[in-house]
């Protein structure tokens, strides 16, 4: 680790949480020739940072994959002037408003180089300058105590074992208080401050001699536990033996059922968790659910709007675009138009990009609007489903994120209950994929009498995050629901769709293992499989693919032909061991520059969400440890030790993280040992990530097994019960 001593120049770049990127005069460094008398770019996370003080940065120099030659800061120290002048350019510095330089001469002039001391001892001691008063007296020595005090809390904070990273955030939001806080309750981080976990404080807290059974531990674990439950689960609440048997089970010491109780009681005053009869739901989870349910209601009970000449513009759409709707589609049409708020749902090659379409078009002819008007929008959860919407029907479609204008720092949206959109229609496409709280904060950037049109395919797993939206309004039977079951415009050379259907009604086709245009299904033993797939993907490569258009999707992660097998394997292959890239090992797995990683969970550090796919850019060694930097659509990301548990490789993933992407070539092995991931609705969520071509490789047995099984996750939610009851209210 080296170190550089000097001052700032200018801050280029300055997140909300602190990070830093910025230019540095280094005027001493345990690397002279290297850095002294120069300029260099540093970056890192810092409670603040001002211009006209000294600073020793700590760390190292790093070649950033985008941005080049950096020193990356792992820790500093503020340093306090200590030459007569150095003096004088601090106190008359922006630090100390309505202190110049004369004055700030007058001061030393008196105390000599022992000012700053003399000041910190006692504020009295300045009183001895001519023309100072005691007001001002006490506001220099209060600014000098902030200084040192906040340098002070981040050394203990890193001490205890923060991160820097996170020393800064909990001394940005805690400020002078954070020690006071800190002695009374640790675990207070976890509910104030996002990024820093409970297992990350917990381990702290124990450090510090918190005994196992501390009465503030149990309660922030019931609350981790009842969090990571409805993550992993996609629960929006949980029953009292599904938290009590995790919290035991993590605590590692018995508790009886009533001293339980008596702290989920305790938590549910204090207004942490609700209880309704036996569902236990964290606040945060009741009441975007149960706000969800209202905002729907609402909207289904204005009164029915009646356009004129509606079905003449449908007809002149028809005639426009040379179709014709079938009476489904008609149907969906209409009722977009006559209901404030409708639900659409159907499987692929039923025509439901196609009437989005026929809908935007329709309202910016009846209410006589261009494409850019700002009273229609259309969305999608991803990138990749808005851009399809946009193709399809020349409208511009964003993302639900932009939409709101999320602030990725802040992981805040500013359309919000205080800043409304003006929006008056809004068709939101691939909503099985909407989690709980994204519909929330949509529903709370809209006005309360927008006509919304949610569309979707409801035989396709569930979302990534908590709830099971689309799912749960179709068999509320509260609102208005059209399903497409007709093939519109179907290619007469694709099969994928085909099998889609058939997979869905549970119909096993005759001709699933003859070749088609777009399908083939080769037939190999369980202990062939892996060379199967290697096969495929090496002449996919050689017909000119990229790795980014061709995906593995597997059921599980164990096994011989499981994930994380087929990973190491298929590395090889698409990234070839390479003298020049450089490698780092983490659980057994070694990484290397050019490798395709998946990310497993959401960083709401790093803004990356649970199924995103990267490529490894760069890998360095620096402090000891590997950091390496991850591009994900075009943005680079720096993880460090703490975040390599997050990623995967991602050549081969599981079926799950695929939901919302699509892929040129999909490659799907199955094999009876996947046994209970063998089910419906995950086989038929993988053959629709397919666009161009699907190849099934394995046991003709597996994929009939999948077919028949109608087993699928079960969710608890309560958004049907929410809809009738705030429906009566």
């Amino acid at each position: 680790m080296a170190y550089i001593k000097g001052n700032i120049k200018q801050i280029i770049y300055k997140t909300e949480k602190g990070f830093i990127v910025g230019l540095f005069k280094v005027i001493d460094s345990d690397e002279a020739d290297r850095y002294i008398n120069k300029t260099i770019t540093f970056t890192g996370t810092f409670p603040e940072l001002k211009m006209d003080v000294d600073y020793i940065l700590y760390g190292d120099l790093v070649e950033h994959p985008k941005y080049g030659e950096q020193f990356s800061v792992s820790s500093y120290e503020q340093i306090m002037p200590k030459s007569i002048n150095g003096i004088i350019s601090f106190l008359s510095s922006k630090l100390f408003p309505g202190i110049g330089v004369k004055q700030a001469t007058k001061i030393v002039e008196v105390l000599g180089d022992k000012t700053l001391d003399l000041i910190i001892e006692d504020h009295n001691n300045l009183l001895i300058v001519p023309k100072m008063t005691e007001k001002k007296a006490l506001k220099i020595k209060k600014i000098l105590e902030r200084e040192r005090t906040s340098y002070k809390i981040i050394v203990e904070l890193q001490n205890m074992g923060f991160s820097m990273n996170d020393a800064s955030k909990i001394y940005n939001y805690y400020k002078e208080s954070t020690t006071i806080i800190i002695e009374d309750n640790i675990y207070s981080i976890t509910s104030d401050i996002d990024g820093i976990g409970f297992l990350t404080v917990d381990k702290i807290a124990s450090k510090k001699g918190i005994l196992f059974d501390d009465e503030r531990r149990i309660m922030s674990c019931i609350i981790y536990i009842m969090n990571e439950l409805c993550w992993s689960n996609g629960h929006i609440y949980n029953d009292f033996k599904d938290i009590y048997n995790n919290v035991v089970k993590y605590l590692s010491f018995g508790l009886k059922n009533e001293d339980f109780n008596y702290f989920l009681l305790k938590l549910n005053k204090e207004g942490k968790i609700i209880i309704e009869e036996d569902r236990y739901y964290l606040r945060d989870y009741y009441m975007s659910e149960v706000y969800n349910a209202t905002f729907i209601n609402n909207l289904i009970n204005i009164d029915d709007h009646n356009y004129n000449n509606l079905d003449k513009h449908i007809k002149k759409l028809e005639k426009e675009y040379k179709l014709t709707y079938n009476e489904e589609q008609l149907s969906a049409i209409k009722s977009s138009f006559l209901k404030n708020f409708l639900v659409v749902t159907g499987g692929p090659g039923t025509g439901k990009t196609t009437i989005i379409k026929a809908m935007a078009e329709l309202y910016l002819n009846l209410n006589n609007l261009t494409a850019t008007t700002d009273q229609m929008t259309l969305l999608a959860p991803t990138g990749r489903a808005a851009k399809r919407i946009t193709e399809a029907t020349g409208i511009n479609a964003m993302t639900i994120h932009k939409f709101l204008k999320w602030n990725k720092e802040t992981n805040e949206f500013k359309v919000n209950e205080n800043n409304k959109s003006s929006v008056k229609f809004v068709i939101v496409d691939e909503v099985s994929m909407i989690d709980n709280f994204l519909l929330y904060n949509l529903f709370k950037g809209l006005s309360n009498n927008v006509k919304m049109i949610l569309v979707g395919d409801h035989n396709q797993l569930p979302s990534v995050g908590p709830g099971q939206i689309l799912k749960d309004l179709i068999e509320s039977e509260n609102v208005p629901v059209i399903k497409l079951s007709n093939l519109y415009r179907q290619k007469e050379d694709s099969y994928i769709v085909t099998l889609a259907h058939n997979i869905n009604e549970g119909i096993i086709p005759p001709e699933l293992t003859l070749k088609k245009e777009d399908y083939n299904f080769i037939r190999v033993r369980k202990s062939d499989i892996c060379d199967a797939v290697l096969m495929l993907c090496q002449k996919a490569l050689e017909k000119g693919y990229s790795y980014k258009e061709i995906q593995v999707l597997i059921p599980m992660y164990k096994g011989v032909n499981g994930i994380d097998a087929m990973n190491i394997m298929l590395q090889d292959v698409f990234n070839p061991v390479n003298d020049k890239n450089n490698t780092f090992t983490h659980n057994n797995v070694t990484y290397r520059v050019g490798d395709k990683v998946l990310q497993i969970k959401n960083n709401n550090d790093l803004n990356i969400s649970n199924g995103d796919i990267g490529t490894i850019e760069n890998i360095v060694y620096k402090n000891n440890e590997y950091i390496i930097y991850i591009d994900f659509n075009d943005e680079i990301y720096e993880y460090s030790a703490k975040d390599f548990d997050d990623i995967r490789l991602g050549y081969a993933i599981s079926i799950h993280k695929s939901q919302g992407s699509e892929f040129d070539i999909v490659i799907l092995p199955m094999d009876l040992s996947y046994n209970r991931m063998l089910y419906r609705k995950l086989i038929y969520t993988a053959v629709t990530r397919a666009k161009r071509s699907l190849m099934v490789v394995g046991e003709i047995e597996a994929l009939n097994k999948a077919i028949i099984n109608e087993r699928e996750e079960i969710r608890k939610t309560s958004l049907k019960h929410y809809l009738k009851v705030t429906e009566n209210v």
